[in-house]
This record gives C-alpha cells, sequence and structure tokens, in this order.
C-alpha cells in the first residue's frame, strides 16, 4: 500500500486496516510454522504496510490535536 493511499483514508479506515493486517500476518505466520506458505516475502510486505499504516495515522492524530 502506498503513502498516498493511506493518506487519503480516515482515521476509522486506518485503525479498521491496521486490524485486518495484523490479522493477515497472523494468518501468515501459521502457515509459516505449518510450512504451508511458499511465497515468505508477503511476512515482510504486510509488517511494512502495517508501520505505515501506524505512522501516518499518527501523523494524522497529532495534526487533528493540533487543529482541535
Amino acid at each position: 500500500m502506498k503513502p498516498h493511499e493511506i493518506r487519503d483514508m480516515t482515521i476509522p479506515e486506518i485503525e479498521r486496516k491496521i486490524k485486518e493486517s495484523r490479522e493477515t500476518l497472523f494468518k501468515l505466520n501459521m502457515k509459516l510454522s505449518t510450512k504451508q506458505i511458499e511465497n515468505t516475502s508477503q511476512i515482510r510486505v504486510i509488517k511494512r504496510d502495517i508501520a505505515r499504516l501506524i505512522t501516518i495515522l499518527k501523523e494524522k492524530k497529532i495534526k487533528e490535536a493540533v487543529k482541535g
């Protein structure tokens, strides 16, 4: 997910996406532990997406606090 796509989302949408991504990461880790996953690079991509989401969420909350 690109940063500009995340910045276009609202705070509740970002929080929902973080939750979905964490669930996906959990499922991928379970598949990895049972050796059912073939493309292990998916885990890295999901982790980076979660980090981007959290970073932009914090930016939005800070901007909101400053404005309001």
